[in-house]
């Protein structure tokens, strides 16, 4: 844990242009397909962060090539996957998802670990269907042995994905290097995040791999092979928004270049909430600019498919001029940390109004005073303190570090984003 970071108050609206570094969903699924691929492939522009570099590190650890490129990207030439292998997940869910099914075509044994809070993500959702499938497993959460046998049968396997959307991904995103391809159906409540499974077919299209989705709840991958080909990574819009937040909070103006004009990226629907909060939204050629209200609005929103933008959002919430209903994001429980008992716990430690619900938060504007904002090893939740602490004095985060999880140097963006003013 790094030593607490005293949030700086801006003095004045925020007038600013912010590039945002890549996307960790893109980055971290275009490095699966790439090991998985027929040939050598190119990540430009990928996020460096410490997600990806955990995955990057568990790949060369099960014998692929990534090589880095003179201008920052990545150069992936597969191998055939093999141990011992030791894996370390970190904090990140693209880690711990993504990898056991591709790990699965490994010849050796492969063991998967993580941080002490990795240890209690929910895990066994994937581990049955890999065991479904055909693969070999100890365990049924970090820690776990996975005997890979050069191969998988394949097959259709049903699964309740309610949990995480990555269970889903994780699966098609190898299911076409396995002997029968992959069907998996979802069974239980609707599955969360939605455009991530969404963001998966269209990358695995990318690559020239059959997926099917024309049914509910149902994703068929075919055999094949996964085509070798240069992925451009997009700015990472999630990551974008606590910026596009302190134009927001300071009746300023930013702007994030390189928005795209169509994504899969779930973040891009903070188009849409900033606009309902009061906020003037302009997407031109320069990029995407958030001009913030004298006043911010609550708003009653269901996030099912974005939950990522809770803690922003939340963050927004504790300093508008009405209450504001976070709905559909009861599984972000089992994220980096329990996000909706954590937002509420430090929302009311600086004197704000949070109260729990089954599927979310209720916030009622309270006005809010300085003090510790703990973080909970979570990046999004350093992120809104650092929020929040644009409008009040005297805010320290207790682990601004966790911010390297998806963002290399948030601090001094940070920084130099408010001494752009």
């Amino acid at each position: 844990m790094t030593p607490q970071w005293p949030a700086p108050v801006a003095d004045g609206p925020v007038h600013a242009t912010v590039p945002v570094p890549g996307s960790k969903s893109i980055t971290n699924r275009a490095l699966v397909l790439a090991a998985l691929a027929d040939g050598p492939s190119a990540l430009h522009a990928p996020l460096r962060s410490r997600d990806t570099t955990l995955m990057v590190a568990a790949l060369r650890s099960l014998g692929v090539d990534v090589a880095d490129g003179p201008d920052g990207s990545w150069l992936v030439t597969p191998n055939p996957l093999r141990g011992p292998a030791a894996v370390d997940c970190g904090l990140a869910g693209t880690v711990m998802r993504f990898l056991p099914p591709a790990a699965a075509l490994a010849v050796g044994d492969v063991v998967f670990d993580g941080d002490e809070h990795a240890r209690v993500r929910p895990m066994g959702t994937i581990l049955n269907a890999l065991r479904a499938l055909g693969a070999s497993v100890d365990g049924d959460a970090l820690p776990f042995t996975l005997h890979g046998k050069g191969g998988l049968p394949g097959g259709k396997v049903v699964i309740d994905a309610s949990a995480s959307s990555q269970f889903v991904s994780g699966l098609l995103l190898s299911g076409a290097r396995y002997e029968g391809g992959v069907t998996v159906v979802h069974d239980g409540k609707p599955v969360p995040s939605l455009p991530h499974i969404e963001m998966t077919v269209a990358m695995l299209r990318e690559a020239g791999v059959e997926v099917d989705d024309s049914s509910p709840d149902t994703w068929q991958v075919s055999p094949g092979p996964i085509a070798a080909r240069e992925w451009h990574v997009e700015p990472d819009l999630s990551n974008a928004t606590p910026f596009l937040a302190a134009a927001a909070v300071t009746a300023g103006e930013v702007t994030i270049p390189g928005w795209p004009s169509t994504t899969t990226q779930p973040g891009v629907a903070v188009r849409g909430i900033f606009e309902r909060m009061g906020c003037t939204v302009t997407h031109t050629s320069a990029g995407l600019t958030v001009t913030g209200p004298a006043a911010l609005h609550g708003l009653d929103v269901d996030l099912r498919d974005e939950s990522e933008l809770t803690p922003t959002i939340a963050a927004l919430a504790a300093l508008a001029d009405s209450p504001t209903r976070i709905r559909g994001v009861a599984h972000i429980r089992g994220h980096e940390t329990d996000r909706i008992a954590a937002l509420a716990a430090e929302i009311n430690r600086l004197g704000g109004d949070a109260a729990e619900t089954d599927d979310g938060l209720v916030i009622t504007p309270r006005p809010l005073h300085g003090g510790t904002w703990r973080a909970y090893a979570d990046h999004r939740m350093a992120t809104a303190g650092a929020i929040i602490g644009l409008a009040v004095p005297d805010v320290a985060v207790d682990d601004i570090g966790s911010t390297t999880k998806t963002i290399p140097d948030f601090p001094g963006m940070w920084s130099a984003m408010l001494g752009a003013r």
